[in-house]
């Protein structure tokens, strides 16, 4: 069986404190805030932040099945490329059903997503994070 990667955004301090730091480190590198001896440290203060923006965006690639959210939305990316962008305030409920979760928009599907290869917790985790959020 397969697993889903969660990841919180807004309880990730480890991922708050590294974009805070290389937003930093952008613009003391870029606006050349401080005048260093060595005029190649603000290349590598830009430089470092914007490897380290590029790891933080990057996450969503790095895993096959990967949901990651906040209290405005979510981004599930099961069986796909790009995933699909949910907005909580839209959406009504969500339902789990023979490993199928259809969440809806009033009555009508809004989205439907096949969860057979998954693990049962985590497509329980999945069920509950949306239905919480809605």
């Amino acid at each position: 069986m397969k697993r889903i990667k969660f990841d919180n955004v807004a309880k990730n301090w480890f991922l708050i404190t590294l974009l805070v730091l290389s937003i930093l480190c952008l613009i003391f590198g870029g606006l050349e805030i401080i005048e260093f001896t060595n005029p190649k440290i603000n290349n590598w203060l830009r430089g470092i932040g914007f490897f380290s923006q590029a790891l933080f965006f990057s996450r969503m690639f790095w895993f096959r099945n990967y949901v990651q959210w906040n209290k405005k939305g979510a981004l599930v990316r099961i069986k796909s490329f790009w995933g699909e962008n949910i907005k909580f305030d839209e959406l009504s409920h969500a339902t789990l059903e023979h490993k199928n979760l259809k969440i809806f928009n009033g009555d009508a599907v809004r989205y439907e997503f096949d969860l057979s290869d998954f693990e049962r917790e985590d497509t329980e985790k999945l069920h509950t994070i949306i239905n919480q959020n809605c």
